[in-house]
């Protein structure tokens, strides 16, 4: 047996099919920026039609803002269709402009007794933004834990599967995109030593998030943004580690099996 056989029979069934099926793409050029913005347009203003996003604001097409200059970006691509489903953000701290702030801090109310933004290594510092999924493939909609039969699951050769296939338990087998757009984000935030992350976002996003040990603190009250929101944060290192005790195949996703993660120890750097 090759050591690319025992390797791939030591991954969980959640990280197979990961690799099967998605693949993350850092935007690093023009043209994929442009996919990652006309999505962005797509979802925001057209399939969700969220207030402050009229289509009008956007003759060509493309939703941007003045933070996407010093964020980095991700796009995941759905293998069997070769089309790009979801992007994800991470803002950066911005080098020429030392005193601007978050998007979080603009309209989103933190509690310092809760998290003291003031304290934050901004250099180390990046805050998730724009989580955008096409339609088809958003999970959000319905049930977060997975019990409820109606889930808009993200169908992966449907007509080979047999019913047995699609048991409930079957929701750990299939990841959910907005882990998948996770490990996109911790490819860019191992890329530039991130190390905490913080985020304005539904609460059943986190929710979600949750059922994978990827749960954000609460940083803040729930405003109306856009939606239901709430500031959450979340030291980078401490969600990695409780994810590999207790919910290894997910760290599996997210840290592409630990290439991925800057924490590892050196004993964990031999999984």
């Amino acid at each position: 047996m090759s050591d690319k056989t025992k390797l791939d029979d030591s991954m969980s069934e959640l990280y197979q099919n990961f690799q099967k099926y998605f693949e993350i793409v850092v935007a690093d050029t023009t043209e994929l920026l442009e996919c990652v913005y006309r999505i962005r347009y797509q979802v925001l203003c057209i399939e969700k039609r969220i207030p402050g996003f009229d289509p009008s604001l956007y003759p060509d097409q493309l939703e941007k803002d003045s933070y996407d200059s010093h964020s980095s970006h991700v796009l995941l691509r759905f293998r069997p269709s070769g089309d790009f489903i979801g992007t994800v953000r991470l803002v950066l701290y911005d080098l020429s402009h030392p005193e601007k702030l978050f998007p979080v801090e603009s309209y989103a109310p933190l509690d310092p007794t809760l998290f003291d933004i003031k304290k934050l290594p901004r250099q180390e510092a990046a805050e998730i933004s724009r989580f955008v999924v096409i339609s088809q493939f958003d999970r959000r909609k319905v049930d977060r834990r997975g019990e409820d039969r109606r889930m808009q699951a993200v169908e992966i050769d449907s007509d080979k599967r047999d019913t047995q296939e699609r048991r409930s338990g079957d929701r750990r087998a299939t990841p959910p995109i907005a882990l998948i757009l996770m490990a996109g984000v911790m490819r860019i935030s191992a890329k530039y030593n991130i190390k905490d992350w913080i985020s304005s976002m539904e609460p059943a996003l986190n929710r979600l998030l949750s059922f994978y040990g990827l749960n954000f603190n609460p940083a803040g009250p729930p405003v109306n943004y856009h939606g239901i929101r709430q500031a959450y944060y979340v030291r980078v290192e401490d969600v990695l580690n409780r994810m590999y005790k207790e919910h290894r195949d997910a760290w599996e996703v997210v840290t592409d099996c630990g290439k991925y993660n800057p924490f590892l120890s050196v004993n964990e750097k031999k999984y």
